[in-house]
């Protein structure tokens, strides 16, 4: 018997007063629909979250929840008023016995629950909105750009929970990591239709592809139609008019089709020329120490960067990353220690905060009053790397149209912001790209170009990024910030960094690992007088917790332990050694929680 959908979108139009976002778009969404939703920049994918979420009126068309569903959406920029803490807001809707499903989510995606609202950044905020989200667990999760203002173990934990839920639910995403490991369907939006395909998001590029090749066949088909048609109009209507009108309106309604058809938007004309090569050496480090108060962010750290290096910087957010990248850019002064940078160093810096753009400047503005791009005595050149260029000609490339020039940089989105920024850096020459946080908000397409541009650019490339596929593909070197001052390097990317790590995480954890078998611990019976209940359920809960993640971490060690896996199923590989990794942090954490909570109990009998 089939089951009933839990949303149904029929017939939805959509258009606010212009061209339609969205004409006779339906689409079902299933119980265990686990589904990535993906399209470009500008192409509906957040307004069409919000139409499943109930939160925008299309023009036409209806929307159905199965009866006693509930759809839950994260928001983008939750409105927190009314609420003293972040945790306050979180729990809204909780009964107070399942306030604890919060304070699992708040240590998961690393966001203090008594922050108070007021002084929240729009990181936190974001945080606390997902963990709201998590801890409700609703029928159909909503869940648009989940992973931003997330660090590497964050994105792990928020992987883990996904894994492991009931509900169903529809991720939109440039983590293109996180959504294979995680989608078994796709929907994908593009040019005002949404197309289903039952496979993840591993198959999407292929069959995107696909679908792209098969327009292209039948557009060559339908040109080459018209033109035979149009020869025949000129060369032989005169003497059969009256007979052949019913063929002169077929060529018209051909080429009416023909302008019916939607043109696939094009792809960012991104492009780096080097400027000045600079010498082999281009930064070294020596014995850098830097201390905020009593936190130390690095120590005794030694790094030689030469000349094409593509050195990537990894770690949990406010390890000290941007910090770090400063002191090598001499931005900031170390403690103690030497930074020397090389000869004919050029370098430009895409910052992560979009400090370079003024909000209240236009975009034109933006490129046009720019020193390095300024044309004397032309108000709508730029100069791009030494060639003069119309500024809109030069927005369109990044795939701005002509009226969004005289918008103010306020109005455009995170991905638009992050292109725009892009285009100012591009336009100069430099031998040195610092590209911290650039993957946020890019859609995939824009990433992969982006890619390809770092890859035959013959200058330096430091690098601060959470998306772990990107690091695979860009990275030579990793190094990995771990907190209080460690730092240790790797050679290549992200998987190679988890291929090399587990060996020694295993190794060090295991004579800790079997002095805490030894006491493992008993399900607590007596409720401590001083334990809240919070930490008393905690305390309940830890023993079977420890339990799954030893037997996980068993489980993982032995898939590990084939010496063929990593040669014949790398991806697999991967995989298996970032869960080995992430499980055996969380352990750690569980087994210290439970010894804190453990000997409080046991001090207050």
């Amino acid at each position: 018997m089939a089951r009933a959908p839990l949303l149904q979108l029929t017939d939805i139009s959509l258009g606010f007063g212009g061209e339609p976002v969205f004409a006779d778009l339906s689409l079902v969404i299933q119980p265990g629909d686990r589904l990535a939703l993906v399209g470009r920049n500008g192409s509906g994918k957040s307004t069409l979250m919000k139409v499943m979420a109930g939160l925008v009126e299309p023009d036409q068309g209806n929307r159905v929840v199965k009866p006693g569903a509930q759809v839950g959406y994260m928001e983008q920029d939750p409105d927190m008023s009314g609420f003293t803490t972040l945790g306050d807001f979180a729990a809204e809707g909780l009964e107070p016995s399942e306030h604890y499903r919060v304070e699992m989510a708040s240590e998961g995606l690393q966001f203090d629950p008594e922050r108070p609202v007021e002084t929240a950044s729009g990181g936190e905020r974001r945080r606390a909105a997902l963990a709201r989200l998590m801890a409700q667990a609703p029928d159909l999760m909503l869940l648009d750009e989940p992973t931003n203002h997330l660090d590497i173990q964050a994105i792990a934990w928020l992987e883990g929970e996904l894994k492991a839920t009931r509900s169903s639910y529809i991720l939109i995403s440039h983590d293109r990591m996180f959504l294979r490991a995680l989608t078994q369907a796709t929907l994908w939006v593009d040019r005002g239709a949404t197309r289903r395909s039952d496979k993840g998001f591993e198959h999407f590029e292929a069959w995107r592809d696909k679908v792209w090749a098969e327009e292209d066949l039948a557009r060559h088909k339908l040109n080459r139609k018209i033109a035979e048609e149009a020869r025949w109009a000129v060369e032989g209507i005169s003497a059969r008019r009256k007979r052949n009108q019913g063929r002169v309106r077929a060529l018209q309604d051909l080429r009416a089709e023909r302008a019916a058809q939607i043109k696939r938007q094009g792809t960012a004309a991104l492009a780096l020329d080097a400027g000045p090569q600079s010498g082999r050496k281009v930064i070294e480090a020596r014995e850098l120490e830097k201390t905020f108060g009593e936190t130390p962010i690095i120590r005794n750290f030694n790094l030689t960067i030469q000349r094409k290096d593509r050195v990537a910087f990894v770690g949990p957010n406010g390890v000290g990353k941007t910090t770090l990248l400063n002191l090598l850019m001499k931005a900031e002064e170390p403690d103690t220690g030497t930074v020397k940078h090389g000869t004919n160093l050029v370098p430009v810096v895409f910052d992560q905060s979009r400090a370079q753009l003024d909000p209240s400047m236009t975009l034109w503005d933006s490129l046009t009053g720019d020193h390095d791009m300024r044309v004397s005595g032309q108000a709508d050149q730029v100069m791009v790397r030494g060639t003069p260029r119309h500024v809109v000609g030069y927005l369109k490339d990044f795939l701005f149209d002509e009226r969004q020039a005289r918008a103010p940089v306020r109005s455009l989105s995170g991905g638009e912001k992050a292109r725009l920024l892009l285009a100012k850096l591009m336009a100069r020459d430099s031998n040195l790209l610092v590209l911290d946080e650039p993957t946020n908000d890019l859609d995939i397409e824009t990433l992969d170009l982006l890619q390809e541009v770092l890859d035959s650019y013959d200058g330096t490339v430091l690098l601060v990024s959470h998306d772990r596929d990107f690091l695979d593909r860009v990275a030579t070197t990793t190094i990995v910030m771990e907190g209080r001052g460690r730092t240790t390097v790797y050679a290549g990317g992200w998987s190679d960094y988890q291929a090399q790590r587990p060996q020694e995480a295993v190794q060090q954890t295991k004579p800790a690992k079997t002095k805490q078998v030894a006491s493992k611990p008993e399900r607590p019976t007596t409720p401590a007088a001083k334990l809240t209940f919070k930490d008393q359920h905690r305390l309940n809960t830890l023993p079977d917790e420890i339990a799954r993640l030893e037997a996980e971490i068993a489980k993982l060690e032995g898939l590990l332990a084939d010496p063929e896996l990593y040669t014949k199923e790398p991806a697999k590989f991967a995989k298996a050694s970032d869960a080995l990794a992430t499980r055996h942090e969380a352990l750690g954490k569980a087994e210290e929680e439970w010894l804190e909570l453990a000997e409080r109990q046991e001090g207050t009998g």
